[in-house]
């Protein structure tokens, strides 16, 4: 039996681990990485690299680094994800016979947590209900953005009853923006929150979360729009990548 270890690493600052994280990955003897193309990505290997080598011994574990599959724009959408999704299965499964001895335990130190936002989860479920006498999973619950940034901010996530949307860039560019009160937005790449001016709405907003990177604006969206927007260009400008999320929150009526 191999283990397959899902372990949570937070929104990139080293101090966002919990406790339980670093206890699995002390238990780790092959550390799986992919690295995405792209410039300026390959910090996102090194900030892995950093929490390994803050809490575990040298020699104790190996690294293993595989080049990411690009998903493919030419099909429809889920068509893309469908064939993406299957290329990573079948790197996965290539790594963990050609890596991985009987009884050894292999990890992917996932952003955030593995359960919001990151389909490992699922890609990897899919490889141990196909071998279940091969494979064993555990997944290890990690920081999410939704808390770093609220956390930064200095508010809650939720407004005395009213409910909370989690949600994508992708979902929030067709949506009526009148019916949106309160959401979390993640992968928004093409800046959809411009939808939503004129709306009496507030933003919270944060790029690179817990490293010493990390960027901070709130305020009503209609009178920080321009800051944020050049804010991100120019942070995608000096680093190649950007990772951001965002809180967007109607203001509630005077009435």
């Amino acid at each position: 039996m191999k283990t397959l270890s899902l372990i949570g690493i937070g929104p990139g600052g080293p101090e966002y681990l919990t406790l339980q994280a670093i206890e699995a990955m002390r238990r780790v003897d092959v550390f799986f990485m992919l690295e995405k193309a792209g410039r300026g990505k390959e910090e996102l290997l090194e900030i892995r690299h950093r929490i390994v080598d803050r809490y575990l011994e040298p020699g104790r574990y190996r690294v293993v680094t595989a080049s990411s599959p690009p998903r493919s724009t030419a099909e429809g959408y889920r068509q893309g994800v469908a064939a993406w999704h299957a290329e990573k299965r079948a790197l996965f499964v290539e790594l963990f016979e050609r890596e991985l001895a009987e009884g050894q335990c292999g990890a992917f130190l996932i952003w955030g947590d593995p359960a919001l936002y990151d389909q490992t989860v699922s890609l990897i479920s899919v490889i141990v209900a196909a071998a279940p006498d091969r494979y064993a999973l555990e997944v290890i619950p990690g920081i999410t953005a939704v808390q770093a940034l609220t956390a930064q901010h200095r508010i809650p996530l939720n407004r005395v009853g009213e409910a909370i949307n989690l949600t994508t860039g992708r979902q929030m560019a067709h949506c009526d923006p009148s019916s949106v009160n309160n959401a979390f937005v993640m992968l928004d790449g093409e800046e959809t929150f411009q939808r939503f001016t004129g709306q009496n709405m507030d933003i919270y907003w944060g790029a690179y979360l817990g490293t010493d990177d990390e960027l901070l604006i709130a305020g009503s969206l209609d009178e920080v729009l321009d800051e944020l927007l050049e804010t991100r260009r120019r942070a995608r400008e000096r680093k190649g990548w950007i990772m951001d999320t965002y809180l967007l929150r109607r203001r509630p009526r005077d009435d």
